[in-house]
Protein backbone atom coordinates (compact mmCIF):
# COMPACT_ATOMS: atom_id res chain seq x y z
CA UNK A 1 0.00 0.00 0.00
CA UNK A 2 1.42 3.17 -1.37
CA UNK A 3 1.51 6.36 0.93
CA UNK A 4 -1.71 8.46 0.65
CA UNK A 5 -3.88 5.78 -0.09
CA UNK A 6 -7.02 5.97 1.74
CA UNK A 7 -8.34 3.38 4.22
CA UNK A 8 -11.03 2.86 6.82
CA UNK A 9 -11.04 1.40 10.11
CA UNK A 10 -10.34 -1.57 10.73
CA UNK A 11 -8.61 -2.42 7.06
CA UNK A 12 -5.26 -3.99 6.90
CA UNK A 13 -1.96 -1.44 5.80
CA UNK A 14 -0.26 -2.95 3.22
CA UNK A 15 3.51 -2.22 4.68
CA UNK A 16 6.58 -3.93 5.47
CA UNK A 17 6.41 -7.12 8.06
CA UNK A 18 8.64 -4.97 10.42
CA UNK A 19 6.40 -2.02 10.21
CA UNK A 20 5.26 -0.73 13.36
CA UNK A 21 2.22 0.96 14.01
CA UNK A 22 2.36 5.21 14.66
CA UNK A 23 -0.91 7.23 15.16
CA UNK A 24 -4.24 6.21 13.67
CA UNK A 25 -2.80 2.44 13.66
CA UNK A 26 -2.71 -0.65 15.98
CA UNK A 27 -0.75 -3.74 15.51
CA UNK A 28 -1.89 -7.09 15.98
CA UNK A 29 -0.54 -10.46 15.27
CA UNK A 30 2.16 -9.17 13.20
CA UNK A 31 -0.29 -7.13 11.24
CA UNK A 32 -1.02 -3.09 11.04
CA UNK A 33 -3.96 -1.88 10.89
CA UNK A 34 -6.13 1.26 10.87
CA UNK A 35 -7.84 2.64 13.42
CA UNK A 36 -9.55 5.74 11.77
CA UNK A 37 -10.56 6.63 8.37
CA UNK A 38 -7.70 8.66 6.73
CA UNK A 39 -4.53 8.22 4.40
CA UNK A 40 -1.40 6.17 4.83
CA UNK A 41 1.87 8.19 5.99
CA UNK A 42 4.82 5.48 5.83
CA UNK A 43 7.81 7.05 7.26
CA UNK A 44 11.13 5.65 9.11
CA UNK A 45 9.68 2.02 9.58
CA UNK A 46 6.35 3.34 11.54
CA UNK A 47 2.73 4.00 9.37
CA UNK A 48 0.46 6.49 10.55
CA UNK A 49 -3.08 7.09 8.96
CA UNK A 50 -3.67 11.11 8.58
CA UNK A 51 -6.96 11.66 9.52
CA UNK A 52 -8.53 14.12 6.62
CA UNK A 53 -11.11 16.85 7.68
CA UNK A 54 -14.47 16.37 5.42
CA UNK A 55 -14.94 19.70 3.34
CA UNK A 56 -17.97 22.14 4.44
CA UNK A 57 -20.78 21.20 2.40
CA UNK A 58 -23.58 24.27 1.87
CA UNK A 59 -26.93 23.26 0.70
CA UNK A 60 -28.20 25.76 -2.06
CA UNK A 61 -31.30 25.73 -4.08
CA UNK A 62 -32.78 22.43 -6.05
CA UNK A 63 -30.06 20.41 -4.15
CA UNK A 64 -31.09 16.91 -2.82
CA UNK A 65 -30.73 17.11 1.05
CA UNK A 66 -31.62 13.74 3.67
CA UNK A 67 -32.35 15.19 6.86
CA UNK A 68 -33.98 14.33 10.60
CA UNK A 69 -37.19 15.62 11.76
CA UNK A 70 -37.28 16.90 14.70
CA UNK A 71 -40.24 19.27 15.20
CA UNK A 72 -43.51 19.32 13.85
CA UNK A 73 -46.17 21.58 14.37
CA UNK A 74 -49.13 22.10 12.58
CA UNK A 75 -47.92 24.61 9.89
CA UNK A 76 -44.27 23.05 9.52
CA UNK A 77 -41.28 20.20 10.14
CA UNK A 78 -38.72 21.35 11.42
CA UNK A 79 -35.44 18.97 9.77
CA UNK A 80 -31.73 18.86 11.02
CA UNK A 81 -30.13 18.84 7.60
CA UNK A 82 -27.20 15.56 7.41
CA UNK A 83 -26.75 14.89 3.73
CA UNK A 84 -26.28 17.24 1.21
CA UNK A 85 -26.13 15.49 -2.81
CA UNK A 86 -24.87 12.20 -1.15
CA UNK A 87 -22.35 13.94 0.85
CA UNK A 88 -22.50 13.90 5.27
CA UNK A 89 -22.51 17.39 6.44
CA UNK A 90 -23.73 19.10 9.87
CA UNK A 91 -24.83 16.54 12.43
CA UNK A 92 -23.85 13.61 10.54
CA UNK A 93 -20.45 14.60 11.62
CA UNK A 94 -20.94 15.16 14.85
CA UNK A 95 -21.14 11.47 17.51
CA UNK A 96 -23.75 12.60 19.04
CA UNK A 97 -26.04 13.30 15.37
CA UNK A 98 -29.42 14.53 16.41
CA UNK A 99 -28.71 14.65 20.01
CA UNK A 100 -28.17 18.27 20.20
CA UNK A 101 -31.09 20.72 20.19
CA UNK A 102 -30.96 22.41 16.47
CA UNK A 103 -29.07 25.54 15.21
CA UNK A 104 -29.91 28.55 13.12
CA UNK A 105 -28.45 27.82 9.34
CA UNK A 106 -25.08 27.68 9.45
CA UNK A 107 -24.27 28.23 13.15
CA UNK A 108 -23.75 24.95 15.05
CA UNK A 109 -20.20 23.30 15.59
CA UNK A 110 -17.65 24.99 13.02
CA UNK A 111 -20.52 26.15 11.28
CA UNK A 112 -22.03 22.51 9.85
CA UNK A 113 -24.93 22.17 11.49
CA UNK A 114 -28.20 23.15 9.43
CA UNK A 115 -31.52 23.74 9.49
CA UNK A 116 -34.63 23.59 7.26
CA UNK A 117 -38.27 23.69 7.07
CA UNK A 118 -41.10 22.00 5.29
CA UNK A 119 -43.86 24.45 5.40
CA UNK A 120 -47.21 23.16 4.67
CA UNK A 121 -47.87 24.33 1.09
CA UNK A 122 -44.26 22.49 0.19
CA UNK A 123 -45.40 19.12 1.36
CA UNK A 124 -46.91 17.93 -1.70
CA UNK A 125 -48.49 19.47 -5.33
CA UNK A 126 -52.21 18.83 -4.63
CA UNK A 127 -54.51 19.69 -1.98
CA UNK A 128 -52.18 21.96 0.05
CA UNK A 129 -54.87 22.92 1.95
CA UNK A 130 -55.82 20.04 3.82
CA UNK A 131 -52.39 18.95 4.53
CA UNK A 132 -52.00 18.05 8.04
CA UNK A 133 -48.30 18.25 9.02
CA UNK A 134 -48.68 15.11 11.93
CA UNK A 135 -50.23 13.16 9.01
CA UNK A 136 -47.25 13.50 6.87
CA UNK A 137 -43.85 13.77 9.39
CA UNK A 138 -43.40 12.55 12.91
CA UNK A 139 -40.17 13.80 14.93
CA UNK A 140 -37.01 11.00 13.67
CA UNK A 141 -38.58 10.58 10.71
CA UNK A 142 -35.92 10.36 7.93
CA UNK A 143 -37.05 12.30 4.98
CA UNK A 144 -35.77 13.28 1.40
CA UNK A 145 -36.20 16.64 0.07
CA UNK A 146 -34.90 19.12 -1.73
CA UNK A 147 -33.45 23.04 -1.00
CA UNK A 148 -36.68 25.42 -2.80
CA UNK A 149 -35.21 28.38 -1.47
CA UNK A 150 -32.22 29.76 1.29
CA UNK A 151 -34.84 31.06 3.45
CA UNK A 152 -34.08 33.43 6.53
CA UNK A 153 -31.17 33.76 8.74
CA UNK A 154 -32.34 30.67 10.58
CA UNK A 155 -33.64 27.78 8.00
CA UNK A 156 -33.66 26.69 4.57
CA UNK A 157 -36.43 26.34 3.13
CA UNK A 158 -37.25 22.53 1.75
CA UNK A 159 -39.52 20.95 -0.59
CA UNK A 160 -41.35 17.60 -0.47
CA UNK A 161 -43.65 17.68 -3.28
CA UNK A 162 -42.52 15.27 -5.54
CA UNK A 163 -42.91 11.27 -5.80
CA UNK A 164 -39.32 10.58 -5.28
CA UNK A 165 -39.78 12.77 -1.98
CA UNK A 166 -41.01 12.78 1.17
CA UNK A 167 -40.05 10.56 4.54
CA UNK A 168 -37.70 7.40 3.62
CA UNK A 169 -37.05 5.83 6.69
CA UNK A 170 -39.72 6.12 10.17
CA UNK A 171 -40.21 3.53 13.27
CA UNK A 172 -43.69 3.25 14.53
CA UNK A 173 -44.66 5.50 17.42
CA UNK A 174 -45.84 4.40 20.88
CA UNK A 175 -49.74 3.02 21.60
CA UNK A 176 -51.85 5.82 23.04
CA UNK A 177 -52.03 5.48 26.51
CA UNK A 178 -54.52 2.93 27.70
CA UNK A 179 -54.48 1.43 24.77
CA UNK A 180 -54.10 -2.66 25.37
CA UNK A 181 -51.06 -2.60 23.53
CA UNK A 182 -49.69 -0.23 25.85
CA UNK A 183 -49.18 -2.84 29.11
CA UNK A 184 -46.01 -3.02 30.94
CA UNK A 185 -43.63 -5.31 29.68
CA UNK A 186 -44.69 -5.06 25.60
CA UNK A 187 -43.54 -2.43 23.35
CA UNK A 188 -44.15 -3.23 20.13
CA UNK A 189 -43.28 0.30 18.99
CA UNK A 190 -40.18 1.65 17.59
CA UNK A 191 -39.68 -1.08 14.39
CA UNK A 192 -38.70 0.08 10.90
CA UNK A 193 -41.30 0.77 9.01
CA UNK A 194 -42.03 -0.48 5.42
CA UNK A 195 -44.41 1.92 2.85
CA UNK A 196 -47.61 0.28 1.86
CA UNK A 197 -48.85 3.28 -0.21
CA UNK A 198 -48.20 6.87 -0.73
CA UNK A 199 -49.69 7.69 2.49
CA UNK A 200 -48.91 5.05 4.81
CA UNK A 201 -45.86 2.96 6.17
CA UNK A 202 -46.62 0.07 8.55
CA UNK A 203 -45.05 -1.86 11.50
CA UNK A 204 -44.36 -5.52 10.23
CA UNK A 205 -44.36 -6.52 13.46
CA UNK A 206 -47.76 -5.43 15.33
CA UNK A 207 -49.19 -4.30 11.01
CA UNK A 208 -50.22 -1.22 12.76
CA UNK A 209 -49.98 1.43 10.00
CA UNK A 210 -49.17 5.29 10.43
CA UNK A 211 -49.74 8.75 8.03
CA UNK A 212 -47.17 9.94 6.62
CA UNK A 213 -45.99 11.46 3.01
CA UNK A 214 -43.99 8.36 1.91
CA UNK A 215 -41.33 8.87 -0.61
CA UNK A 216 -40.92 6.74 -3.67
CA UNK A 217 -37.06 7.62 -4.39
CA UNK A 218 -35.72 4.38 -6.92
CA UNK A 219 -33.83 2.61 -4.27
CA UNK A 220 -37.47 1.97 -2.56
CA UNK A 221 -38.91 -1.15 -4.26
Amino acid sequence: MTDHAFVLPGQPLQVPTRTWNGPGAFRMNEVVYASRAGKVRHLAGRASVLSERPPLVLPKTDCTILGRVTRVTPRQATVSILVVDDVPCGGALGAGAGARGNHAAGEGIEGTDFQGIIRSQDVRNSEQDSVVMSQCFRPGDIVRAIVISLGDARSYYLSTARNDLGVVHATSSPPPVGAPDARAGWTPYGNPMQPVSWIEMADPVTGLAEKRKVAKPAWLT
